[in-house]
């Protein structure tokens, strides 16, 4: 039982690095939020900080970075797959109308007024 107070002390000054760490990025989050920048370059930024933050969290919090189960990484792993396939299909859905007008359906109507 000697160790477990080391144990203790290696546990609680990870947490105070990851929440220190957490902190920063929460900065840089609402900073990123002023930079001018193209709607899919924001939305890769806007992933990238929250994917960070997020392994963080899971590795530390949650105690992956200590597992070692390959059941575990395979799912993780397939979990990531998944995500993007996900993502990728909206936009392959679009890609086929890229440069090609399409107007609203009731982009020529006429506004009513209020009587």
């Amino acid at each position: 039982m000697s160790g477990s107070h080391d144990d203790t002390q290696h546990h609680i000054s990870a947490y105070r690095k990851v929440a220190g760490a957490l902190a920063v990025l929460t900065v840089v989050t609402v900073l990123a939020s002023y930079i001018e920048v193209g709607v899919a370059l924001g939305i890769v930024l806007a992933l990238i900080i929250a994917t960070t933050k997020g392994s963080l969290v899971a590795s530390v919090f949650m105690h992956l970075k200590d597992e070692k189960s390959l059941w575990l990484t395979g799912t993780l792993i397939l979990t990531v797959v998944f995500w993007f396939v996900l993502m990728l299909i909206p936009i392959m859905g679009r890609m086929d109308n890229v440069g090609t007008y399409k107007p609203l359906p009731n982009a020529n109507a006429v506004a009513h007024e209020a009587h």
